[in-house]
């Protein structure tokens, strides 16, 4: 089905209840619903090819959501943090289409050709004297593009991610109870909406029936003030977000938070001390780790409170161990471990993460599907199943280390540099080795006074392979993360490239 239908059947049932914005001032489904067939008018009526977004979170984004579902176009959001070359390079492979910015995005746009410019506020405040009545709603068909997400292009030019109406609605329809929100309920959305977790926290919260807060710029004690301030219920953090929250609140006294009813998070490793401080700080709170890629249409594997609970308080370290993990796949997603020759890997093996199921789009405009005849798609994520079936995913198989023809996870290398309390955060990445062809180095932010690099190495020595254990061992300042949470290597194998074979 079209996603329209999600929020034209969440207007039919609650048309007064607040969708978007403060409890009070807030914007209702049914006016949801109008302004985006407003919307739709608008965009057929300039011959647009796709609908382009670009700006802070607004209540416009859920308008151009649906208003581009039901003018069957398109939507591609975009990211407003990029330079602005690259910024207008992306629009400009956009075009023909309508390009609705914020008040500072606009300026940055205005040159690129075959696109009609529009405000924010002409979407939320659309003009009776100039803007047609609503045009009737789109057909039911699933196939057409509904959003299109460009990539982060950790190599060559970004690719456009195709998610066609049936992947998303299938994923809504299969993870969210239809009406299930009770009338209190308020999901805080602090990604940034060019993310496929704003898509997904947009579609899913409207099915609901939850009301949606939006968080222009994520700010840790912004983001503590606006749970309070709006009776904040569901929110989505990524792990770096995360962080900041539990640092704001030691900061504030340590006072725990018995308010939020279920925080989500993931896009990246969560480091364990992390996730074990926020389970004090939220005593109350569901906790879900989240799994899932742009391809996949958001989630894919989550691991539930119950597990989170447990893994607080048992003594086993089995269960203890399931704190890493992203849990175990949705109902409909089929999750396989696979080696290099394609063959299925048994339980606890690394291999690349395959999936396959009706969410699952894996196909680009740049180089069509990359799904196999049978419906299997390549992540290009590694990890292993356990015998109990959870998920456990250990990074990109461009973050894999070949050490003499071994390949290392990094990801393990971390978990055990991050048991120090004297590591506030930690990347093991592959540089440059005559006899190894790549050696392990770990850059590690300290929290204060740091370990001794002959520390370090003990600890993995002592919990891991010998090599596995760092040759080099540099300390800085922070890690460099994207502005969804994820840890680019990259970064760091090329600052520290010429480090050499000895050991520093």
């Amino acid at each position: 089905m079209n996603i329209l239908t999600l929020l034209e059947m969440a207007a039919e049932a609650t048309p007064d209840r607040i969708a978007v914005g403060s409890s009070t001032e807030g914007i209702t489904y049914a006016q949801l619903h109008g302004l985006a067939l407003v919307a739709a008018g608008k965009f057929r009526r300039s011959e647009a090819e796709r609908v382009v977004v670009c700006g802070e979170s607004s209540p416009a984004v859920p308008v151009a959501i649906f208003g581009a579902a039901a003018a069957e176009l398109p939507y591609v959001p975009l990211n407003y943090r990029l330079p602005d070359g690259e910024l207008r390079k992306l629009a400009r492979r956009c075009s023909p289409g309508v390009l609705i910015a914020d008040e500072p995005t606009a300026p940055r746009l205005a040159e690129v050709p075959d696109m009609a410019l529009m405000s924010y506020d002409s979407l939320l405040h659309p003009d009776p004297a100039t803007d047609e009545s609503p045009e009737a709603g789109p057909c039911d068909d699933p196939d057409p593009i509904a959003v299109l997400l460009f990539t982060s292009g950790t190599t060559g030019e970004p690719k456009s991610a195709i998610l066609r109406h049936r992947h998303l609605s299938s994923y809504i329809l299969g993870t969210v109870e239809f009406g299930a929100a009770k009338s209190d309920e308020a999901t805080l959305v602090s990604v940034p909406p060019y993310h496929v977790a704003g898509v997904a926290s947009m579609l899913s919260s409207i099915w609901s029936g939850r009301r949606i807060v939006q968080l222009a710029s994520f700010e840790p004690d912004k983001w503590l003030d606006t749970v309070e301030q709006e009776g904040i219920t569901h929110a989505m953090v990524v792990p770096t977000m995360l962080t900041r929250i539990v640092e704001a609140l030691d900061r504030r006294g340590g006072e725990p938070n018995l308010s939020l009813r279920t925080l989500s998070y993931g896009g990246g490793r969560m480091p364990t001390a992390v996730i074990r401080r926020a389970l004090e700080l939220f005593p109350i709170t569901a906790f879900v780790n989240a799994y899932g890629l742009t391809e996949t249409s958001s989630t894919i594997s989550l691991l539930g409170p119950d597990d989170h609970r447990l893994a607080q308080y048992s003594d086993n370290p089995e269960e203890q161990t399931r704190l890493t993990s992203a849990g175990r796949p949705l109902p409909g997603v089929e999750v396989e471990i696979r080696d290099r020759d394609g063959t299925a890997s048994p339980p606890g093996v690394v291999g690349e993460i395959h999936v396959r199921g009706d969410q699952i789009s894996g196909e680009y405009l740049e180089k069509g599907s990359l799904l196999s005849s049978d419906g299997w798609f390549p992540t290009r994520d590694n990890g292993y199943i356990d015998g109990a079936g959870y998920l456990y995913v250990l990074g990109r198989n461009d973050d894999v280390i070949v050490r003499g023809g071994e390949n290392i996870s990094p990801g393990e290398i971390e978990d055990v540099l991050l048991s120090d309390d004297r590591v506030r955060d930690a990347a093991a990445f592959g540089v440059p080795s005559t006899e190894w062809g790549e050696c392990v180095a770990a850059a590690i932010v300290p929290t204060g006074v740091p370990p001794g690099p002959a520390e370090l190495r003990e600890l993995v020595k002592a919990r891991l392979r010998t090599s596995r254990v760092p040759t080099h061992v540099v300390f800085v300042d922070e890690l460099p993360y994207n502005d969804t949470g994820k840890l680019v290597r990259r970064h760091l194998r090329t600052r520290f490239a010429d480090l050499g074979d000895d050991t520093d």
